[in-house]
């Protein structure tokens, strides 16, 4: 097959995610094999709910944060929820900086817990557009 195929692009983007540990391939490969004729994009559709449920989860981290005392146990939920839902979807640097932040909040230390928040709202971003791009490329495949 060509290199510049498209169908090769996309099978090269999609290892360039397992192989830079942006993405667990076992879980990915679980979530598309979900995929059926009467649910097409069935991964994209769950990865979408993940992007709506990450932006709120974070939001109620940053809240929270904010408020003084912090509550680290309302926290230690909130990022336990992080952590499932990143997991879910094979979100391996996300979910590996949910778990640091999560040691910081455990610790009841604040300004680990803001450090390492921005670490997760970069991983978030940066696995976002990646998957944004791979998805689109998928859909142009067909």
């Amino acid at each position: 097959m060509d290199r510049n195929h498209p169908q090769h692009q996309v099978l090269y983007m999609r290892r360039s995610l397992f192989d830079q540990g942006y993405i667990d391939r076992e879980q990915f490969i679980q979530l598309e094999e979900l995929q059926d004729d009467a649910n097409p994009n069935f991964a994209e559709e769950i990865v979408t709910l993940f992007y709506t449920d990450s932006a709120r989860l974070i939001q109620n981290i940053e809240q929270i944060l904010v408020n003084k005392p912090i509550d680290f146990a309302r926290l230690d939920d909130i990022l336990h929820q992080f952590k499932g839902s990143s997991s879910s979807i094979g979100a391996k640097k996300v979910k590996e900086a949910c778990t640091q932040l999560r040691e910081y909040c455990c610790a009841e230390n604040a300004e680990g817990c803001m450090r390492t928040l921005q670490v997760v709202k970069q991983e978030y971003a940066v696995l976002k557009r990646k998957l944004e791009t791979y998805f689109q490329m998928v859909r142009q495949v067909g």
